[in-house]
Protein backbone atom coordinates (compact mmCIF):
# COMPACT_ATOMS: atom_id res chain seq x y z
CA UNK A 1 0.00 0.00 0.00
CA UNK A 2 1.20 3.53 -0.77
CA UNK A 3 2.28 5.69 2.19
CA UNK A 4 3.37 9.33 1.88
CA UNK A 5 4.57 8.92 -1.73
CA UNK A 6 6.99 11.47 -3.17
CA UNK A 7 8.21 12.71 -6.55
CA UNK A 8 6.42 11.69 -9.73
CA UNK A 9 4.25 9.20 -7.85
CA UNK A 10 2.99 12.01 -5.60
CA UNK A 11 2.24 14.36 -8.50
CA UNK A 12 0.51 11.61 -10.47
CA UNK A 13 -1.77 10.85 -7.55
CA UNK A 14 -2.50 14.56 -7.05
CA UNK A 15 -3.55 14.94 -10.68
CA UNK A 16 -5.66 11.78 -10.66
CA UNK A 17 -7.48 12.64 -7.44
CA UNK A 18 -8.00 16.20 -8.62
CA UNK A 19 -9.81 14.92 -11.69
CA UNK A 20 -12.44 13.39 -9.43
CA UNK A 21 -12.50 16.16 -6.85
CA UNK A 22 -13.30 18.79 -9.51
CA UNK A 23 -16.47 16.99 -10.58
CA UNK A 24 -18.31 18.90 -7.87
CA UNK A 25 -17.07 22.39 -8.87
CA UNK A 26 -17.55 21.63 -12.57
CA UNK A 27 -21.04 20.33 -11.87
CA UNK A 28 -21.87 23.55 -10.01
CA UNK A 29 -20.02 26.26 -11.92
CA UNK A 30 -19.77 25.27 -15.55
CA UNK A 31 -23.38 26.03 -16.47
CA UNK A 32 -23.66 29.30 -14.50
CA UNK A 33 -23.19 31.57 -17.58
CA UNK A 34 -26.20 29.86 -19.18
CA UNK A 35 -28.67 30.72 -16.38
CA UNK A 36 -30.42 33.47 -18.40
CA UNK A 37 -30.57 31.22 -21.50
CA UNK A 38 -32.08 28.32 -19.53
CA UNK A 39 -34.69 30.68 -18.07
CA UNK A 40 -35.59 31.90 -21.57
CA UNK A 41 -35.70 28.43 -23.17
CA UNK A 42 -37.94 26.93 -20.49
CA UNK A 43 -39.85 30.17 -19.87
CA UNK A 44 -38.98 29.80 -16.21
CA UNK A 45 -38.32 32.48 -13.63
CA UNK A 46 -34.93 32.98 -11.99
CA UNK A 47 -35.96 31.16 -8.82
CA UNK A 48 -36.73 27.96 -10.76
CA UNK A 49 -33.38 28.14 -12.56
CA UNK A 50 -31.62 28.62 -9.23
CA UNK A 51 -33.57 25.60 -7.97
CA UNK A 52 -31.63 23.49 -10.49
CA UNK A 53 -28.47 24.57 -8.65
CA UNK A 54 -30.08 23.84 -5.30
CA UNK A 55 -31.02 20.34 -6.53
CA UNK A 56 -27.42 19.65 -7.55
CA UNK A 57 -26.15 20.87 -4.17
CA UNK A 58 -28.64 18.65 -2.33
CA UNK A 59 -27.56 15.72 -4.49
CA UNK A 60 -23.92 16.39 -3.66
CA UNK A 61 -24.74 16.59 0.05
CA UNK A 62 -26.95 13.48 0.26
CA UNK A 63 -24.66 11.50 -2.03
CA UNK A 64 -21.64 12.01 0.20
CA UNK A 65 -23.47 10.66 3.24
CA UNK A 66 -24.36 7.61 1.16
CA UNK A 67 -21.03 7.05 -0.59
CA UNK A 68 -18.72 7.72 2.37
CA UNK A 69 -19.85 4.79 4.57
CA UNK A 70 -20.04 2.49 1.53
CA UNK A 71 -16.39 3.23 0.77
CA UNK A 72 -15.37 2.51 4.38
CA UNK A 73 -16.91 -0.96 3.96
CA UNK A 74 -16.22 -1.77 0.29
CA UNK A 75 -13.07 0.19 -0.53
CA UNK A 76 -12.52 3.34 -2.61
CA UNK A 77 -11.94 2.19 -6.19
CA UNK A 78 -15.14 0.27 -6.99
CA UNK A 79 -17.64 2.88 -5.72
CA UNK A 80 -15.67 5.66 -7.44
CA UNK A 81 -15.83 3.99 -10.85
CA UNK A 82 -19.51 3.05 -10.47
CA UNK A 83 -20.83 6.45 -9.43
CA UNK A 84 -18.73 8.34 -11.97
CA UNK A 85 -20.23 6.18 -14.71
CA UNK A 86 -23.73 7.13 -13.55
CA UNK A 87 -22.62 10.78 -13.48
CA UNK A 88 -21.96 10.63 -17.22
CA UNK A 89 -25.48 9.27 -17.82
CA UNK A 90 -27.03 11.93 -15.56
CA UNK A 91 -25.20 14.65 -17.52
CA UNK A 92 -26.84 13.44 -20.71
CA UNK A 93 -30.24 13.52 -18.99
CA UNK A 94 -29.60 17.19 -18.16
CA UNK A 95 -28.60 17.95 -21.75
CA UNK A 96 -31.81 16.51 -23.19
CA UNK A 97 -34.23 17.60 -20.47
CA UNK A 98 -37.54 18.67 -22.11
CA UNK A 99 -38.56 21.06 -19.32
CA UNK A 100 -37.27 22.77 -16.18
CA UNK A 101 -38.78 20.12 -13.88
CA UNK A 102 -36.88 17.33 -15.60
CA UNK A 103 -33.70 19.40 -15.55
CA UNK A 104 -34.04 19.93 -11.79
CA UNK A 105 -34.51 16.19 -11.20
CA UNK A 106 -31.58 15.30 -13.46
CA UNK A 107 -29.41 17.87 -11.69
CA UNK A 108 -30.11 16.13 -8.37
CA UNK A 109 -28.94 12.80 -9.84
CA UNK A 110 -25.91 14.51 -11.37
CA UNK A 111 -24.98 16.00 -8.01
CA UNK A 112 -25.61 12.72 -6.16
CA UNK A 113 -23.20 10.80 -8.40
CA UNK A 114 -20.59 13.60 -8.58
CA UNK A 115 -20.37 13.41 -4.79
CA UNK A 116 -18.32 10.21 -5.07
CA UNK A 117 -15.45 12.12 -6.65
CA UNK A 118 -15.39 14.63 -3.81
CA UNK A 119 -15.70 12.32 -0.82
CA UNK A 120 -13.53 9.48 -2.14
CA UNK A 121 -10.67 11.67 -3.34
CA UNK A 122 -10.42 13.03 0.22
CA UNK A 123 -10.69 9.56 1.73
CA UNK A 124 -7.87 8.31 -0.51
CA UNK A 125 -5.70 11.22 0.65
CA UNK A 126 -6.27 10.19 4.28
CA UNK A 127 -5.57 6.53 3.39
CA UNK A 128 -2.22 7.37 1.83
CA UNK A 129 -0.89 10.38 3.79
CA UNK A 130 -0.41 11.25 7.46
CA UNK A 131 1.09 13.97 9.66
CA UNK A 132 2.46 17.11 8.01
CA UNK A 133 2.48 15.29 4.69
CA UNK A 134 -1.31 15.15 4.93
CA UNK A 135 -1.48 18.94 5.27
CA UNK A 136 1.00 19.54 2.46
CA UNK A 137 -0.60 17.11 0.04
CA UNK A 138 -4.11 18.37 0.68
CA UNK A 139 -2.86 21.92 0.15
CA UNK A 140 -1.40 20.77 -3.19
CA UNK A 141 -4.69 19.10 -4.07
CA UNK A 142 -6.62 22.24 -3.18
CA UNK A 143 -4.34 24.39 -5.35
CA UNK A 144 -5.01 22.12 -8.33
CA UNK A 145 -8.72 21.90 -7.53
CA UNK A 146 -9.03 25.66 -7.22
CA UNK A 147 -8.52 26.03 -10.94
CA UNK A 148 -11.86 24.27 -11.51
CA UNK A 149 -14.03 27.19 -10.28
CA UNK A 150 -11.81 29.49 -12.32
CA UNK A 151 -11.89 27.45 -15.52
CA UNK A 152 -15.42 26.01 -15.29
CA UNK A 153 -17.48 29.16 -15.94
CA UNK A 154 -14.95 30.29 -18.56
CA UNK A 155 -15.29 26.93 -20.30
CA UNK A 156 -19.07 27.20 -20.10
CA UNK A 157 -18.94 30.69 -21.58
CA UNK A 158 -16.57 29.54 -24.31
CA UNK A 159 -18.88 26.66 -25.25
CA UNK A 160 -21.74 29.15 -25.62
CA UNK A 161 -19.60 31.14 -28.08
CA UNK A 162 -19.35 28.16 -30.46
CA UNK A 163 -21.67 28.72 -33.45
CA UNK A 164 -25.03 26.95 -32.96
CA UNK A 165 -23.96 25.69 -29.50
CA UNK A 166 -26.49 26.17 -26.73
CA UNK A 167 -26.53 25.37 -23.02
CA UNK A 168 -27.12 21.56 -23.48
CA UNK A 169 -23.62 21.38 -25.00
CA UNK A 170 -22.21 22.15 -21.54
CA UNK A 171 -23.80 19.01 -20.08
CA UNK A 172 -22.72 16.90 -23.04
CA UNK A 173 -19.16 18.05 -22.34
CA UNK A 174 -19.53 16.93 -18.71
CA UNK A 175 -20.77 13.52 -19.88
CA UNK A 176 -17.71 13.05 -22.08
CA UNK A 177 -15.46 14.11 -19.21
CA UNK A 178 -17.09 11.55 -16.93
CA UNK A 179 -16.41 8.75 -19.40
CA UNK A 180 -12.76 9.79 -19.77
CA UNK A 181 -12.32 9.83 -15.99
CA UNK A 182 -13.73 6.32 -15.61
CA UNK A 183 -11.34 5.01 -18.25
CA UNK A 184 -8.35 6.77 -16.65
CA UNK A 185 -9.15 5.56 -13.14
CA UNK A 186 -9.68 2.00 -14.34
CA UNK A 187 -6.08 1.97 -15.53
CA UNK A 188 -4.32 4.20 -12.99
CA UNK A 189 -6.09 4.13 -9.62
CA UNK A 190 -5.11 1.41 -7.11
CA UNK A 191 -7.24 0.40 -4.15
CA UNK A 192 -5.99 2.34 -1.08
CA UNK A 193 -8.10 0.82 1.69
CA UNK A 194 -6.93 -2.71 2.57
CA UNK A 195 -9.52 -5.28 3.59
CA UNK A 196 -8.29 -5.44 7.19
CA UNK A 197 -9.02 -1.71 7.68
CA UNK A 198 -12.56 -1.81 6.29
CA UNK A 199 -15.63 -1.29 8.47
CA UNK A 200 -18.55 -3.69 8.81
CA UNK A 201 -21.18 -3.11 6.14
CA UNK A 202 -24.42 -2.47 8.03
CA UNK A 203 -26.86 0.35 8.62
CA UNK A 204 -26.37 0.00 12.38
CA UNK A 205 -22.60 0.41 12.14
CA UNK A 206 -22.97 3.35 9.77
CA UNK A 207 -25.32 5.14 12.15
CA UNK A 208 -22.99 4.40 15.07
CA UNK A 209 -20.03 5.85 13.15
CA UNK A 210 -21.95 8.97 12.14
CA UNK A 211 -23.17 9.41 15.70
CA UNK A 212 -19.62 9.22 17.07
CA UNK A 213 -18.48 11.84 14.56
CA UNK A 214 -21.23 14.27 15.55
CA UNK A 215 -20.39 13.76 19.23
CA UNK A 216 -16.72 14.57 18.59
CA UNK A 217 -16.70 18.28 19.55
CA UNK A 218 -13.41 19.08 17.86
CA UNK A 219 -14.31 17.34 14.60
CA UNK A 220 -17.80 18.79 14.39
CA UNK A 221 -16.41 22.25 15.18
CA UNK A 222 -14.13 22.13 12.15
CA UNK A 223 -16.92 20.61 10.05
CA UNK A 224 -19.35 23.39 10.97
CA UNK A 225 -16.78 26.08 10.19
CA UNK A 226 -16.33 24.59 6.73
CA UNK A 227 -20.10 24.21 6.48
CA UNK A 228 -20.92 27.85 7.09
CA UNK A 229 -17.93 29.56 5.45
CA UNK A 230 -17.97 27.37 2.34
CA UNK A 231 -21.74 26.86 2.36
CA UNK A 232 -22.34 30.59 2.56
CA UNK A 233 -20.25 31.07 -0.57
CA UNK A 234 -23.00 29.44 -2.62
CA UNK A 235 -24.97 32.65 -2.18
CA UNK A 236 -22.22 34.18 -4.30
CA UNK A 237 -22.30 31.26 -6.76
CA UNK A 238 -26.07 31.52 -7.17
CA UNK A 239 -26.36 35.29 -6.92
CA UNK A 240 -23.57 36.65 -9.11
CA UNK A 241 -24.90 35.37 -12.47
CA UNK A 242 -27.84 37.74 -12.02
CA UNK A 243 -26.08 40.45 -9.99
CA UNK A 244 -23.22 40.80 -12.48
CA UNK A 245 -25.22 40.30 -15.69
CA UNK A 246 -28.64 41.80 -14.89
CA UNK A 247 -27.77 44.54 -12.38
CA UNK A 248 -24.30 45.56 -13.61
CA UNK A 249 -24.87 44.60 -17.26
CA UNK A 250 -21.77 42.48 -17.91
CA UNK A 251 -21.72 39.89 -20.72
CA UNK A 252 -21.73 36.12 -20.07
CA UNK A 253 -18.06 35.98 -21.12
CA UNK A 254 -17.01 38.83 -18.80
CA UNK A 255 -19.01 37.23 -16.01
CA UNK A 256 -17.09 33.99 -16.61
CA UNK A 257 -13.81 35.87 -16.21
CA UNK A 258 -14.90 37.76 -13.09
CA UNK A 259 -16.21 34.56 -11.55
CA UNK A 260 -13.25 32.51 -12.65
CA UNK A 261 -10.52 34.73 -11.19
CA UNK A 262 -11.73 33.76 -7.74
CA UNK A 263 -10.16 30.39 -8.43
CA UNK A 264 -6.85 32.25 -8.10
CA UNK A 265 -8.00 33.45 -4.69
CA UNK A 266 -8.66 29.88 -3.54
CA UNK A 267 -5.27 28.83 -4.95
CA UNK A 268 -3.63 31.63 -2.97
CA UNK A 269 -5.35 30.61 0.26
CA UNK A 270 -4.45 26.95 -0.11
CA UNK A 271 -0.88 27.84 -1.11
CA UNK A 272 -0.49 29.96 2.03
CA UNK A 273 -1.55 27.04 4.24
CA UNK A 274 0.91 24.70 2.51
CA UNK A 275 3.79 27.16 2.82
CA UNK A 276 3.13 28.38 6.36
CA UNK A 277 2.02 25.18 8.10
CA UNK A 278 5.61 24.23 9.04
CA UNK A 279 6.00 27.50 10.98
CA UNK A 280 2.48 28.42 12.07
CA UNK A 281 -0.06 25.93 13.39
CA UNK A 282 -3.01 25.31 11.09
CA UNK A 283 -5.37 26.33 13.89
CA UNK A 284 -3.86 29.83 14.02
CA UNK A 285 -4.10 30.16 10.26
CA UNK A 286 -7.73 29.01 10.39
CA UNK A 287 -8.62 31.59 13.04
CA UNK A 288 -6.96 34.37 11.05
CA UNK A 289 -8.79 33.38 7.87
CA UNK A 290 -12.30 33.32 9.33
CA UNK A 291 -11.83 36.66 11.09
CA UNK A 292 -10.64 38.36 7.88
CA UNK A 293 -13.52 36.72 5.98
CA UNK A 294 -16.06 38.21 8.38
CA UNK A 295 -14.52 41.69 8.03
CA UNK A 296 -14.42 41.47 4.21
CA UNK A 297 -18.05 40.35 4.00
CA UNK A 298 -19.15 43.11 6.39
CA UNK A 299 -17.61 45.65 4.00
CA UNK A 300 -19.23 43.81 1.08
CA UNK A 301 -22.63 44.25 2.71
CA UNK A 302 -21.98 47.99 3.05
CA UNK A 303 -20.93 48.25 -0.61
CA UNK A 304 -24.02 46.34 -1.75
CA UNK A 305 -26.29 48.52 0.35
CA UNK A 306 -24.97 51.78 -1.15
CA UNK A 307 -24.87 50.21 -4.66
CA UNK A 308 -21.13 50.80 -5.00
CA UNK A 309 -19.31 50.16 -8.30
CA UNK A 310 -18.83 46.54 -9.35
CA UNK A 311 -15.07 46.79 -8.76
CA UNK A 312 -15.55 47.11 -5.00
CA UNK A 313 -17.69 43.96 -4.90
CA UNK A 314 -15.21 41.99 -7.01
CA UNK A 315 -12.24 42.96 -4.78
CA UNK A 316 -13.98 42.11 -1.51
CA UNK A 317 -15.25 38.78 -2.84
CA UNK A 318 -11.69 37.99 -3.99
CA UNK A 319 -10.41 38.58 -0.43
CA UNK A 320 -13.22 36.42 0.95
CA UNK A 321 -12.29 33.60 -1.44
CA UNK A 322 -8.63 33.71 -0.33
CA UNK A 323 -9.86 33.17 3.21
CA UNK A 324 -12.12 30.35 2.05
CA UNK A 325 -9.14 28.58 0.46
CA UNK A 326 -7.34 28.81 3.80
CA UNK A 327 -10.39 27.59 5.72
CA UNK A 328 -11.00 24.60 3.45
CA UNK A 329 -7.40 23.38 3.59
CA UNK A 330 -6.71 23.94 7.29
CA UNK A 331 -10.10 22.67 8.51
CA UNK A 332 -9.85 19.49 6.47
CA UNK A 333 -6.41 18.52 7.76
CA UNK A 334 -7.30 19.37 11.38
CA UNK A 335 -10.61 17.49 11.20
CA UNK A 336 -9.23 14.40 9.44
CA UNK A 337 -6.03 14.01 11.46
CA UNK A 338 -7.56 11.47 13.87
CA UNK A 339 -10.03 9.81 11.49
CA UNK A 340 -7.99 7.06 9.82
CA UNK A 341 -10.49 4.33 10.83
CA UNK A 342 -13.50 6.24 9.49
CA UNK A 343 -12.02 8.51 6.81
CA UNK A 344 -14.81 7.94 4.30
CA UNK A 345 -17.57 8.83 6.76
CA UNK A 346 -15.64 11.82 8.13
CA UNK A 347 -14.98 13.09 4.61
CA UNK A 348 -18.69 12.70 3.84
CA UNK A 349 -19.69 14.87 6.80
CA UNK A 350 -17.11 17.51 5.89
CA UNK A 351 -18.40 17.58 2.34
CA UNK A 352 -22.10 17.34 3.17
CA UNK A 353 -22.48 20.28 5.55
CA UNK A 354 -21.39 23.10 3.19
CA UNK A 355 -23.52 21.69 0.39
CA UNK A 356 -26.60 21.33 2.59
CA UNK A 357 -26.18 24.91 3.79
CA UNK A 358 -25.37 26.01 0.26
CA UNK A 359 -28.59 24.48 -1.05
CA UNK A 360 -30.55 26.76 1.28
CA UNK A 361 -28.60 29.97 0.77
CA UNK A 362 -28.52 29.60 -3.03
CA UNK A 363 -32.29 30.11 -2.98
CA UNK A 364 -32.21 32.94 -0.42
CA UNK A 365 -29.72 34.86 -2.59
CA UNK A 366 -32.46 35.41 -5.17
CA UNK A 367 -35.05 36.93 -2.79
CA UNK A 368 -34.48 40.41 -4.26
CA UNK A 369 -33.48 40.14 -7.91
CA UNK A 370 -32.69 43.86 -8.18
CA UNK A 371 -30.12 44.06 -5.38
CA UNK A 372 -26.86 42.44 -4.28
CA UNK A 373 -27.80 42.93 -0.61
CA UNK A 374 -29.27 39.40 -0.02
CA UNK A 375 -26.09 37.80 -1.39
CA UNK A 376 -23.82 40.02 0.71
CA UNK A 377 -25.92 39.58 3.86
CA UNK A 378 -25.75 35.80 3.58
CA UNK A 379 -21.97 35.88 3.09
CA UNK A 380 -21.51 38.12 6.14
CA UNK A 381 -23.86 36.06 8.31
CA UNK A 382 -22.26 32.72 7.42
CA UNK A 383 -18.72 34.03 7.97
CA UNK A 384 -19.72 35.50 11.34
CA UNK A 385 -21.25 32.20 12.41
CA UNK A 386 -17.97 30.54 11.43
CA UNK A 387 -16.09 32.86 13.80
CA UNK A 388 -18.49 32.09 16.65
CA UNK A 389 -18.18 28.34 16.09
CA UNK A 390 -14.39 28.57 16.18
CA UNK A 391 -14.33 30.32 19.56
CA UNK A 392 -17.10 28.16 21.02
CA UNK A 393 -16.19 24.66 19.82
CA UNK A 394 -12.62 24.64 18.47
CA UNK A 395 -10.79 27.10 20.71
CA UNK A 396 -12.83 26.04 23.73
CA UNK A 397 -11.97 22.37 23.14
CA UNK A 398 -8.26 23.15 22.68
CA UNK A 399 -8.13 25.22 25.87
CA UNK A 400 -9.88 22.44 27.80
CA UNK A 401 -7.39 19.86 26.56
CA UNK A 402 -4.45 22.14 27.45
CA UNK A 403 -5.80 22.64 30.96
CA UNK A 404 -6.28 18.92 31.38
Amino acid sequence: MLHNPTGRERMGMAFLLSMFAILGPLNIDMYLPSFPDIANDFRANETLVQLSLTAALLGLAVGQLFVGPISDAKGRRGPLLFFTSIFAIASLLCAFAPNITTLIAARFLQGFTASAGIVLSRAVVRDVFSGRELTKFFALLMVINAFAPMVAPMAGGAILLIPSAEWPAIFITLAVLGVLMVVTATVKLPETLPVERRSPSSVKHTLRTMGSLFRDQSFIGYALIVGFVHGGSFAYVSGTPFVYQDIYGVSPQLFSILFGINGLAIVTGSFLIGRLSDRIHERVLLRTAIIIASIATCLLLVMATIQAPLTSLVILIFIYMICMGMVLTSSFTLAMAQQSHRAGSASAVLGMLPLAIGAIVSLLAGINEESAVPMALILFTSASIGVMIYFKLVRGKVNHQAAA
